[in-house]
């Protein structure tokens, strides 16, 4: 096991106050407190924060955090549910939020550059303001960062079509532990020299070193977008209606499925455009010329004829607000159930969700427990919460045992534990029943060869 510094040193502190003068350096509990935590709510007190500006610094701050054995964990807006930006070794936080530059939007290349503190929905507003796109869309778009983005490997509603980050991110610069400079990568989209060590660093979570530059690639910004909401009698209609969809060649940039839980969670706090007898419900969302939309929304309605849907709503513009609205009410709808809940984002093979949402509706029946069970059906990611009252004794218990069952089940479907939210701290003693010993063994070593100390982010589970 890694040896790491005990405590903050008077010398470290000078150190630290050197580098990064002014606010850029914290060291009160009381402003320490912000960076002890993220969205999963786990928590653990830094020993200082750090907020650098330059890559300069980022170098520096790495080669004395390895000499010194210093844990460090980089972070930007702690959008995160498991846990990964939380400090439990103590250490440094790095803040990454005042590296916020758009450097350049090139609509002959295809391709953009941006420091990793950029707020990815302003980055894509700046995008469409030159007619280009940049497709990921976690649902934290507007509040998290290009930098967590790419260090979490984010997802998002239109993965379907374009794919998650990994598949956009063309160059990365990151600053390794020791405080050498890698660049990788840069803005040609084809490139098989070498081994592609940028992929590494993205989903890496932080294990590997610090990002300080992203070229990302692009696409023209789509001409317009229509969303159907579809509702079903039950969860086999439902499937019938999603197979019928990509049965008949379309290819939504967002496909959504919300079960009966999840509907009845939404119909207690406000009126949706579903049939009332709806128990399981179908979102597509379709993006591209104005000509080719309305095409696929005509196909997908006679497609979905046999199916037999008790309704189908279709919405563009203001009407496409008001049909993705029943979708972002989901999550603070789930608390009309119960207080508190375990959110995961199992995912499956497409053809194998219907067997999961199953069994996570019969292991909450089993238990007592709502579980609500809705997400990207379009790549088999679905997101299940299980809903609990910690003051109810026994309620938390029955929660985590809901959970285990859960994993269990999207690992005997040919799964995965997590799609889009890692393991951090929440699913880390989970990581090595999915992950066999030489997998894990050669990922350590892969981890070793940019951190041999294991200064950065330790404690996490990969």
């Amino acid at each position: 096991m890694p040896e790491y510094a005990p405590s903050l040193t008077p010398a470290h502190e000078a150190f630290l106050r050197d580098l990064f003068p002014g606010d850029g350096c914290v060291f009160a509990p009381e402003a320490l407190n912000a960076f002890s935590t993220d969205a999963s709510r786990e928590r653990a007190m830094p020993w200082a924060a750090v907020r650098p500006e330059t890559r300069e610094q980022v170098a520096e701050l790495l080669r004395w955090a390895d000499a010194e054995r210093m844990p460090v964990y980089p972070r930007a807006r702690a959008t995160g549910q498991v846990g990964n930006a939380v400090p439990v070794k103590g250490g440094v936080a790095v803040s990454l939020l005042r590296m916020n530059r758009i450097l350049d939007i090139d609509g002959r290349d295809f391709a953009a550059e941006v420091e990793p503190g950029v707020i990815t929905s302003d980055f894509q507003a700046a995008c469409a303001e030159k007619r280009l796109f940049y497709p990921p869309d976690p649902a934290s778009v507007k509040i998290s960062t290009m930098g967590g983005n790419i260090s979490t490997c984010a997802g998002g509603l239109r993965a379907v079509k374009y794919g998650v980050t990994r598949d956009w991110v063309l160059g990365l610069t990151a600053v390794l532990p020791g405080g050498s400079t890698l660049v990788m990568g840069g803005r040609s989209h084809k490139d098989v020299v070498g081994l592609d060590l940028k992929r590494l660093f993205v989903g890496a979570g932080g294990k590997l070193g610090i990002i300080t530059g992203v070229t990302v690639k692009l696409i023209p910004l789509p001409e317009t977008s229509a969303s159907v909401l579809v509702g079903f009698a039950n969860l086999d209609d439902c499937m019938d209606g999603v197979a019928a969809g990509f049965g008949a060649g379309l290819l939504p940039c967002a496909c959504e499925f919300m079960d009966a839980t999840t509907l009845s969670a939404i119909r207690l706090g406000s009126d949706i455009p579903l049939d009332a007898g709806a128990q399981a419900a179908l979102l597509f969302k379709f993006d591209g010329t104005a000509e080719g939309v309305a095409a696929e929304v005509r196909r997908l309605t006679d497609a979905l004829g046999p199916t037999g849907p008790l309704s189908v709503e279709v919405g563009q513009g203001a009407e496409e607000e008001a049909i993705w609205a029943v979708r972002r009410d989901i999550s603070p709808a789930s608390y009309r159930l119960r207080p508190h809940k375990i959110s995961e984002d199992l995912s499956v093979p497409r053809g194998r969700v219907p067997q999961l949402v199953a069994a996570a509706q019969a292991v909450g029946r089993e238990f007592g427990l709502p579980v609500l069970c809705y997400g990207h059906l379009g790549d088999g990611n679905i997101h299940t919460n299980v809903m609990h009252d910690r003051a109810v004794p026994g309620d938390e218990d029955k929660a985590h045992r809901v959970k285990d069952r859960l994993f269990k089940a999207a690992l005997d479907l040919g799964g995965t534990i997590s799609g889009e939210h890692g393991t951090g701290l929440t699913k880390a003693p989970y990581v090595a029943g999915q992950l066999g010993p030489e997998q894990l063994r050669l990922m350590e070593q892969v981890r070793r060869a940019f951190d041999p100390h294991e200064i950065m982010n330790p404690g996490k589970g990969w």
